[in-house]
């Protein structure tokens, strides 16, 4: 990882939501084009994969570092693992909107939303909602619900979410993940698993042309880059680092 932001966590990523109000189409010509002009893009992008309700291509994965693209009912979606560059990850999700509404017969007034989701994967062996309370949570009010010397946490995981304009057609979520299941602290056996911090940002509303949504992909990431600098990492993604070096709950 080449990124500054991926020398934060053990994995990061970009990914893109292009949500729609009606179905996409699902013919077998319609799909398998558009993925040979994704391919043509980008090489390396050919493992064509089905899961339950999703078309899926994918990049091998390569030193952690892989590229997807799905089609789902109704959204085309997108992600880069690990990229080397801001650049990489923005280039697949922009070639999505570029050519989709193309391939796949959307109109300007058919697009529900556009979001991008900032991910850090945050390795660690422990408790992670005990990880997650001692770096975000004590002496808060709602921390101060727990009493620590007599319980444990077992659901710590923050979510907020605010406007980012007065119609609220633009918001920002963040959202913590923890991964410990109840049996792990009831055993005081853990295993390394991610505590994940995603930053999402969301752009609501159709737009005129389809050469408009570029420009609704550089404001939205121009406000996820924006909140990840003052926000997401002094306020979310040090603390976690911290309080897993701290605690001596770093993986491996």
């Amino acid at each position: 990882m080449a990124t500054s932001y991926g020398a934060l966590c053990s994995d990061f990523y970009i990914n893109q939501k292009f949500a729609l109000k009606m179905d996409l189409p699902t013919a077998r010509e319609t799909v398998l084009d558009l993925f040979d002009r994704i391919r043509k893009t980008i090489p390396s992008m050919d493992r064509f994969r089905r899961y339950d309700g999703e078309l899926s291509l994918e990049s091998p994965v390569v030193g952690g570092q892989y590229a997807w693209v799905g089609l789902r009912e109704t959204c085309v979606k997108s992600g880069y693992v690990n990229p080397d560059s801001l650049d990489d990850a923005y280039g697949l999700h922009l070639l999505l909107l570029e050519i989709c509404p193309y391939f796949l017969s959307i109109s300007p007034l058919d697009v529900d939303y556009v979001e991008l989701v900032f991910g850090f994967d945050l390795e660690a062996r422990g408790n992670h909602d005990a990880i997650v309370y001692e770096a975000l949570m004590r002496d808060t009010p709602v921390g101060r619900l727990l009493d620590t010397s007599e319980t444990q946490p077992i659901d710590v995981q923050p979510f907020i979410g605010m406007s980012l304009d007065a119609a609220c057609d633009l918001q920002a979520y963040f959202e913590v993940k923890t991964r410990t299941p109840t049996r792990d602290v009831r055993a005081g056996e853990y295993h390394p698993e991610p505590i994940s911090v995603y930053l999402t940002v969301r752009k609501y509303g159709a737009v005129d042309r389809r050469e408009d949504l570029a420009e609704t992909f550089e404001s939205v990431r121009r406000q996820a880059e924006q909140l990840v600098e003052d926000r997401v990492l002094p306020h979310l993604v040090a603390p976690l680092r911290q309080a897993i070096e701290t605690a001596g709950f770093q993986a491996g």
